[in-house]
């Protein structure tokens, strides 16, 4: 992104109306220029929205009770769709706020969104777009300036050639400002904030050309009219969707805007990581863990599914906790007779770190991972033996449609990975690795995110680089994720 938004700060909570500014309306909250479509559509839902926080679970899964369907807070329709309410059929709609009984037969929306991002793809189609963006972000004369605002600088160009492609100059203004402020918005959070709201209804004044852009690339690649056009997601959800009623081509388009919010994490996670790897302000237990795994086989295969390199990864997220909770739409029972829908959130935080599931959670081990069951391992015998009469999800697979010889599959607790070429690519599967979810609702691009944190460590190992934090006044301040503002105070340089 060429520039970022600013303006005040507001605390990315869910009790953030407690913090409300004064001067504003309605009671007092909003301010007068605010307009009016946007205080009914986005501030009044926001200041009458409830949020309860749920259980940790004890098996890797959440109960198809707890919907996905429309599970948001009121206030983000109007980022999203044209007429401030939810219009999936005329629009689209993204995986990500699709119910079980939504998705098409065993959730076959989900496998085809994976089909996209198997790691097979990440090595053979997509590596290269992101040791790229590293080698950009990551370049000498980047050395001792705050590379955040840098990381945003190249995002953009790095996301929609993954998507569609397309990047640089042929990526049009109105689709690098609507980026930008559907970002902002999420990061701000407060919807009676002057930042969020400006970004919001720019948001709002750019998504048509967005959405006529991207849907001017879907169908160049539906002609064969862009080169290398299997290096991108589209490609894959074109080809096993086939353009069904599963995986439509107007959700093709909405799921190109909406991982905007999805691949938030990888910015705030790359700017957690390097904040642990800092050698005097942070972690010596992961900086210690990081010299040992990548000095000693980071790829190396034995011993499990996962790599030395994945389980270190995997235990910066199980630590570090990019997402706080998988949101839910419940109905809430009242006394009197009448219910409403309410959001409830299973926390992902106190999962991870509940000693029910591990016998250190509060120490740094990438080594738990040794013996924690994968997707691949917890199939019906294990659910049995979990105390289930059977398994919560059906063992069906879904075969990918796009020339490899693969399926996608899922556990007994429905976590959907991809077999390719008779080669697994299972997720940790278990409750007590909780940063990406649970079950059938698992993100369906954690191994791509995880890759992409894979290509900035590997990156700092081969240049012998050093994050360092800055000692700058007053360091520009990022949203960087739903909630969250990060400084822009650490950079990097090339170890003695």
């Amino acid at each position: 992104m060429a520039t970022n938004p600013r303006g005040e700060i507001g605390p990315g909570r869910s009790d953030a109306s407690s913090k409300l500014p004064e001067g504003s309306r309605p009671n007092g909250l909003v301010p007068e220029s605010f307009d009016p479509e946007y205080v009914a559509g986005a501030v009044t839902p926001f200041l009458q929205a409830s949020t309860y926080v749920g259980e940790r679970p004890s098996l890797p899964m959440i109960d198809l009770t707890l919907s996905k369907e429309k599970a948001v807070g009121g206030h983000i329709w109007g980022l999203i769709y044209d007429g401030w309410e939810p219009d999936p059929e005329e629009e689209g709609v993204t995986v990500f706020l699709r119910g079980y009984d939504q998705r098409g037969p065993h959730n076959e929306r989900k496998r085809i969104y994976v089909s996209a991002v198997t790691p097979d793809l990440v090595t053979t189609k997509y590596r290269g777009k992101l040791t790229h963006f590293f080698d950009t972000l990551l370049a000498a004369g980047n050395a001792g300036k705050p590379l955040m605002s840098r990381f945003y600088e190249s995002f953009l160009d790095m996301y929609w050639d993954l998507h569609v492609g397309v990047h640089g100059g042929a990526i049009p203004a109105e689709v690098r400002d609507f980026s930008t402020s559907f970002n902002a918005v999420f990061g701000y959070a407060l919807p009676t904030t002057e930042v969020v709201y400006e970004n919001y209804m720019r948001a709002r004044a750019t998504r048509p050309a967005l959405k006529a852009w991207v849907d001017a690339r879907v169908q160049a690649i539906i002609d064969g009219e862009l080169p290398d056009a299997d290096r991108t997601l589209v490609y894959y959800w074109l080809k096993n969707g086939d353009l069904g009623e599963h995986f439509r081509r107007r959700d093709i388009v909405f799921e190109c805007f909406h991982n905007l919010l999805a691949f938030s994490q990888w910015g705030k996670m790359t700017y957690q990581v390097m904040g642990r790897l800092e050698p005097t302000h942070g972690d010596p237990a992961t900086r210690a863990w990081y010299e040992r795994t990548m000095s000693n086989g980071p790829d190396d295969a034995a011993g499990g599914p996962f790599t030395p390199l994945d389980r270190y990864v995997m235990e910066l997220f199980r630590t570090i906790m990019p997402n706080p909770g998988s949101g839910s739409a419940a109905v809430v029972r009242r006394q009197v007779l009448s219910a409403e829908t309410g959001l409830i959130q299973t926390p992902h935080g106190p999962t991870s770190m509940d000693p029910r599931h591990w016998s250190n959670p509060e120490e740094f081990d990438p080594d738990r991972f040794k013996t924690a069951p994968s997707s691949a391992d917890n199939d019906e015998a294990k659910a049995k033996a979990a105390g289930l009469a059977r398994c919560p999800f059906s063992k069906e697979s879904f075969t990918v449609k796009d020339g490899r010889n693969g399926e996608i599959a899922n556990s007994a607790y429905g976590a959907v990975y991809g077999v390719i070429d008779g080669t697994a690519y299972p997720v940790c599967d278990t409750a007590g690795y909780a940063p990406f979810g649970f079950g059938y609702r698992r993100c369906a691009g954690e191994l791509l995110t995880v890759s992409f944190i894979k290509e900035l460590l590997r990156k700092a190992w081969a240049d012998r680089l050093s994050f360092v934090k800055l000692d700058l006044e007053s360091p520009e301040r990022l949203p960087v994720g739903p909630g969250t503002l990060i400084e822009d105070d650490i950079s990097f340089e090339r170890a003695t």
